[in-house]
């Protein structure tokens, strides 16, 4: 069957009352073709995640609602490898303290910060340098990024195309492990065609992917950071020491908190709206809420580009991962990529990359 997080938003939550409800879920259970694994508990922000294996979301609704009548604010179907790999279970810990009374207590929250590593295209790279010195390169880099993960106790979450995501339960161990990875490859090869990211947030939220919000944020930050910069959110300088960022050599470039929420506003309605051949400047625009000069003003601001530029980049960049995983021919990646017209891609992605789409398509094959 497949598995499901929910959120439960509860003010004022502690972690005994919900250990209490995930008793009152697990006692009937079966009743609705569910087993609950387990869930996690943010005092702090009055936020409650709940991981069942059950038929659909309708069991898990009908579940909580005659258990203990808390119903799920959002519910997402997540796979348990990508769980454990952000979160670092997928059942109880063994070591929760348990009450007098039997009841064990788990007060541990999923709040993650995330660091994305962007590194050379490898399609791109292995046409420059050659095929083996571009898979030694990219080898080698993450090995260093596996190291420092390790170092600093994070977790290896998400590998996809060229971006590799760790999780970390500490802010500061994730900004450290950063600022060491920049250290290691402005020493060993320059700061030239990759960057890292630092953002945080929680396994559910608006996206409908697991820490999906989070991940599509760390990933803009990286698309617009200049090479070799370390770009981080607002909410992750408020969570670290502020000697961290005084380190020789850093390079971190700190988003303000409004300037993270029009950036995150920004590229979720780019990444919902991709694929639209007629979603474009307007109305991205009203997706936003912004006028069009206060979209210029922004756009250029945050990211480089005029709105125009960065909506052809990023039907580019989502064309070229598209190409890379060999999803599809190149006439039905055009149309996947938000693009109407064949021979204008194909000018665009020339212009972009160097090669044209079927180079590009021909070459993913063999890296």
């Amino acid at each position: 069957m497949p598995i499901f997080m929910d959120l439960h938003i509860v003010p004022g939550v502690n972690a005994k009352d919900v250990a209490e409800a995930h008793r009152m879920d697990v006692y009937i259970e079966k009743e609705h073709q569910c087993t609950c694994l387990t869930y996690w508990v943010d005092e702090i922000r009055g936020h409650v995640f709940c991981l069942i294996d059950a038929p659909n979301k309708e069991s898990v609704l009908e579940l909580h609602n005659r258990s203990h009548g808390l119903t799920p604010h959002k519910i997402i179907e997540v796979q348990p490898e990508l769980v454990e790999s952000f979160l670092g279970r997928i059942t109880d810990p063994a070591d929760a303290p348990v009450t007098d009374t039997g009841l064990p207590i788990i007060d541990d929250s999923s709040y993650r910060t995330l660091v994305a590593f962007r590194l050379e295209d490898p399609v791109l790279l292995a046409k420059t340098i050659g095929q083996q010195e571009a898979a030694a390169r990219l080898a080698q880099r993450h090995a260093w990024i596996r190291e420092a993960v390790a170092r600093f106790r994070g977790r290896e979450a998400l590998l996809d195309g060229h971006m590799v995501v760790a999780s970390f339960v500490a802010a500061d161990s994730a900004v450290s492990c950063a600022l060491q990875t920049q250290e290691q490859w402005d020493k060993e090869q320059g700061p030239a065609g990759w960057s890292i990211s630092i953002h945080a947030g929680e396994p559910v939220s608006a996206a409908n992917k697991l820490f999906g919000e989070a991940v599509l944020l760390a990933r803009a930050m990286c698309l617009s950071a200049s090479g070799g910069e370390v770009r981080m959110s607002a909410s992750v300088r408020e969570l670290i020491k502020p000697d961290l960022l005084q380190r020789p050599g850093a390079r971190v470039q700190v988003l303000s908190l409004p300037d993270e929420q029009v950036l995150n506003a920004l590229i979720g309605a780019l990444d919902k709206h991709y694929a639209d051949p007629d979603f474009g400047q307007e109305e991205l625009c009203r997706a936003i809420a912004l006028s069009k000069s206060q979209l210029y003003r922004k756009s250029t601001a945050l990211t480089g580009l005029s709105p125009n530029d960065l909506l052809r980049t990023y039907r580019l960049d989502r064309a070229a991962h598209m190409l890379r995983r060999q999803q599809d021919s190149v006439s039905g990646i055009t149309y996947a990529s938000g693009f109407s017209s064949p021979s204008y891609f194909t000018k665009c992605f020339k212009k972009q990359f160097g090669m044209l789409p079927n180079e590009y398509l021909d070459m993913a094959g063999q890296v």
